[in-house]
């Protein structure tokens, strides 16, 4: 009993406070879990740490969408949060096994879209301090390799400047802080786009690609289309995609760059994820990399988490992000801050546009 109060209690919160305002299907389900004995039960069968409700709801909409849940899908699809929490106690409760099997296999993947925006200007400019006609485009750590499509979508920025392809079926945008205006500098040629991650997911697998979605709140339609959008662009030219732990892997991935091609690693609110140690590592990686031709290394993460970048002194935890830019070259490093961005890249602050 006291582990299905404390479950029920970890549903009702996710219900009442994380999906509060923000999704009201969501907010409904949770809640109606966190009330029925059943669906407690039902979710019990999966190992504990596949218990949250981040992993099981993900789990009940894959089902959803590929067709063995049509009542919960259809209660998706019209919005109806009472429906919906009939449907996804009920599937819980008949198809326990499927849901406890996905929810065992899969891990939650969220934030996978919508960075190019974000990216676009760092990897222009990491390109231009070096000279480079061509890229080589290395991301770590987003499972599904969007991130490597950034120059095949359409960006604009406020009223200001557009960047990237205008023809693309995936157009982004993102606003401007203050009065400096993002850089209009294109991006070079892309020669090789690499993804590296633990657990890679292949976007032209049908069932790879349905977890993706499956893990957007189904009532999040602009993301959900957004998504859709990305993955079939993606699809279209599908990167190379190396498992395993990303400071082991990098040496391979980095030597798959065409000699004459600058390599350029992406990471972008990955490296919160593992020790300060392997940080450094990562960074040693990149160093090593650069022995013989220049290397470059755009990140977007959390005040202070990427080692040598800096932070405009700010504080750690302050709610944004530091864009920064790392280029290695001839034994040496410069590191800049180029800007800060806010909401996953979706406003950002560019910072005075320096000459090396």
């Amino acid at each position: 009993m006291g582990r299905t109060r404390t479950l029920a209690e970890v549903y009702r919160r996710f219900g009442e406070v994380d999906a509060a305002g923000t999704s009201p299907l969501y907010e409904r389900v949770a809640v109606a879990i966190a009330e029925s004995d059943e669906a407690l039960r039902a979710v019990e069968a999966a190992p504990a740490r596949k218990r949250r409700p981040a992993v099981i709801l993900a789990a009940l909409h894959d089902l959803a969408l590929a067709g063995r849940a049509p009542a919960l899908a259809a209660a998706y699809s019209a919005g109806d949060g009472d429906a919906a929490a009939d449907a996804a106690i009920a599937t819980l409760v008949r198809m326990t096994d499927p849901v406890v099997a996905l929810a065992t296999r899969r891990s939650p993947r969220t934030d996978e879209s919508g960075h190019c925006a974000v990216l676009y200007p760092a990897v222009a400019e990491a390109a231009r301090r070096v000279g480079a006609t061509a890229v080589g485009l290395v991301d770590v750590g987003r499972s599904a390799g969007l991130n490597l499509s950034v120059d095949r979508v359409g960006i604009t920025y406020g009223t200001g400047p557009a960047l990237g392809d205008p023809s693309s079926p995936v157009q982004m945008s993102a606003s401007v802080v203050g009065d400096r205006p993002v850089p209009t500098r294109p991006m070079p040629e892309v020669v090789t786009r690499i993804g590296v991650d633990l657990d890679p997911v292949d976007v032209t697998d049908e069932a790879e690609a349905r977890w993706l979605r499956a893990c957007l709140w189904p009532d999040h339609r602009e993301r959900i289309a957004r998504l859709e959008a990305e993955i079939a662009l993606a699809a279209t030219a599908p990167p190379l995609l190396l498992r395993g732990d990303p400071v082991a892997v990098l040496p391979d991935a980095l030597a798959r760059v065409p000699a004459d091609t600058l390599p350029v690693v992406t990471t972008t609110w990955a490296l919160s994820r593992v020790p300060l140690e392997d940080r450094l590592r990562f960074l040693h990686r990149l160093d090593a990399a650069a022995t013989n031709r220049p290397a470059a290394w755009v990140s977007v993460e959390g005040v202070g988490v990427a080692p040598a970048i800096p932070t405009f002194g700010d504080r750690r935890a302050s709610g944004h992000s530091i864009i920064g830019l790392a280029v290695f070259a001839h034994s040496s490093l410069r590191a800049d801050a180029l800007g800060r961005c806010w909401s996953q890249g979706r406003l950002l602050w560019t910072a005075r546009d320096e000459e090396p």
